[in-house]
């Protein structure tokens, strides 16, 4: 790919070397606040607890506006802490960011590491949603935790760290009720 026509000219598109060093700015400055990612666009392994697991976060682009962002794990999974069966959940997070937002590939990481812990319904739902909070400091965080049955009782586990924004669209988290097979 040249950057100029047969006739020494810029070809379109290209800019010649003026565009590609203002690519390379645009660039730059796309990716201010990044440096300190440790593991996106790298190979890492799943942390062997959550404890060790740590969130990233990076600047949020939008500071000046009240939006919303979800995350949705329909195969969260969890030991029981007592007979080290696997529970499982479908995980719904909401969260107004404030300065910063979440790293997605540090919470699937960190979500992962709950594969092989032992921890209840309720302590894992929480435990999520205050990591969170401590990591990134959203304006608000609610976070709903629909686990599936064991031993015939379906257990949902919520918690959000106050109100919402004013005027903030909070869709529902669209998530049934459980129904068994009736």
């Amino acid at each position: 790919m040249g950057g100029t026509t047969a006739d020494g000219k810029s070809a379109p598109g290209h800019g010649g070397l003026a565009g590609r060093a203002k690519i390379a700015m645009v660039c730059a400055e796309m990716t201010d606040g990044f440096e300190n990612l440790t593991k996106l666009g790298k190979t890492a392994a799943i942390p062997p607890s959550p404890d060790e697991a740590v969130l990233e976060t990076v600047p949020n682009p939008h500071q000046e506006t009240d939006y919303l962002i979800r995350f949705t794990c329909p195969e969260f999974t969890a030991l029981c802490p007592i007979t080290g069966q696997p529970d499982f959940a479908h995980l719904v997070i909401d969260y107004a960011p404030d300065e910063t937002i979440v790293e997605s590939k540090s919470l699937k990481l960190f979500f992962a590491s709950f594969r092989n812990h032992g921890c209840f319904h309720e302590d894992c739902t929480l435990t999520i949603g205050k990591r969170i909070v401590e990591s990134a400091a959203p304006t608000w965080l609610r976070i709903g935790g629909y686990w599936y049955p064991r031993g015939g009782i379906p257990i949902d586990v919520f918690w959000q760290t106050g109100r919402a924004p004013e005027g903030l669209w909070i869709p529902d988290q669209g998530v049934a009720p459980f129904r068994g097979r009736g």
